[in-house]
């Protein structure tokens, strides 16, 4: 596309100008000496937007030669060679350059005729016209970029503002409150161990939802503030099993013996899909086993939770925000999402995230 773009935007306009010339310095009855010049004239503007001050060099002493070679054709694509200069920002270069060609031209028309010093004083009031025409543009197109950065800044100032917002609202509403479950789960389990007891296990699992809602709310914090997202990964799927095993869920995981090191972002998207999903089952499954299942292929990481919970109460509804989560961490790696009740009961999630390949 960027060759075509090339070919569409610099080179078709150059050659229609070189063609358009040739075709004034026939009929103006130049000869073969004017043709060269022309021809090149044309063609130089095909370098306007990535050497324009050569382009402008090629094209002041291409018609330069035209002019003494006794081509009577208007500077036209000297016009285009000014206004693009000036667009570019080499408003001295045209400046400098355009009273050099207006003087070889005097001096190739030695000795001048009234007329021709007319011509020349009208064809160096329509270069100047051409400058200042690049140059008003050029200061347009600074203006709009501009204002496109102050929109891009804004947006994202208003961005880190709402996200400080929603960092002060969920420290002032939820940290005090987990801290409490944490504090007084741990007390209990304490008081219960110095009585010589056994704590029960769902204080047990209270105490370590506590602690571990308390460090996924600080990390949280910290994304919001600025920091990057925690990079929990697939490595930490065995403590999130262990943490669901304690919650009541019996869980089991498979993983690959060796996997490629994957993008953070897949890793990512991977542990969350896997945390959200064995939250449902403890939800909504009621007593049940889940399995968890990693897979790898060529430029794919799939995901597979299932468990053997009730028939129709395995998860969510399809507008649960969990599972709606899901879905847009997974959309926006361009993966796909799959999950619905299991025939015979339960719940499924299958996920599968393109991953590069790697050499």
């Amino acid at each position: 596309m960027g060759s075509v773009r090339v070919v569409l935007v610099d080179w078709v306009p150059a050659v229609g100008t070189a063609a358009m010339l040739l075709g004034a310095g026939l009929a103006a009855g130049g000869g073969a000496w004017g043709a060269v010049p022309l021809a090149t004239a044309g063609l130089a503007l095909g370098l306007r937007r990535r050497w324009p001050l050569a382009m402008l060099l090629a094209v002041a002493v291409s018609t330069l030669a035209y002019l003494a070679a006794g081509a009577q054709v208007p500077p036209a694509a000297f016009l285009v060679a000014v206004f693009a200069a000036t667009r570019a920002g080499l408003r001295v270069a045209a400046a400098v350059v355009t009273p050099s060609l207006l003087v070889g031209v005097l001096l190739a028309w030695t000795p001048l005729s009234v007329p021709e010093v007319a011509n020349a004083l009208l064809a160096l009031g329509w270069v100047v016209a051409a400058g200042v025409a690049g140059e008003a543009l050029r200061q347009a197109e600074g203006r709009a970029r501009e204002a496109e950065r102050t929109r891009e800044e804004a947006a994202l100032r208003r961005a880190s503002e709402e996200r400080l917002h929603i960092a002060r609202e969920l420290h002032d509403s939820l940290t005090h409150q987990i801290s409490v479950i944490k504090v007084q789960a741990g007390v209990a389990v304490h008081l219960a161990r110095k009585r010589g007891e056994e704590p029960p296990e769902a204080l047990l699992a209270i105490e370590n939802a506590g602690r571990e809602a308390a460090r996924e709310l600080r990390a949280t914090l910290a994304a919001l503030r600025g920091a990057e997202e925690p990079a929990h990964g697939l490595d930490a799927l065995p403590g999130l099993l262990e943490s669901a095993r304690a919650a009541g869920v019996g869980a089991t995981l498979t993983v690959p013996d060796r996997l490629p090191d994957l993008p953070d972002a897949v890793g990512r998207a991977a542990y969350r899909i896997v945390q959200e999903s064995l939250t449902n089952v403890a939800r909504h499954a009621g007593p049940a086993t889940a399995s968890v299942r990693i897979e790898h292929g060529p430029g794919r990481l799939t995901v597979h939770v299932e468990d053997d919970g009730r028939p129709g109460s395995g998860g969510p509804s399809g507008s649960g925000v969990g599972l709606v989560g899901m879905r847009e961490r997974v959309t926006a790696l361009g993966g796909t999402l799959d999950a619905g009740p299991r025939h015979g009961g339960g719940f499924a999630v299958r996920a599968e995230l393109p991953v590069e390949r790697t050499p």
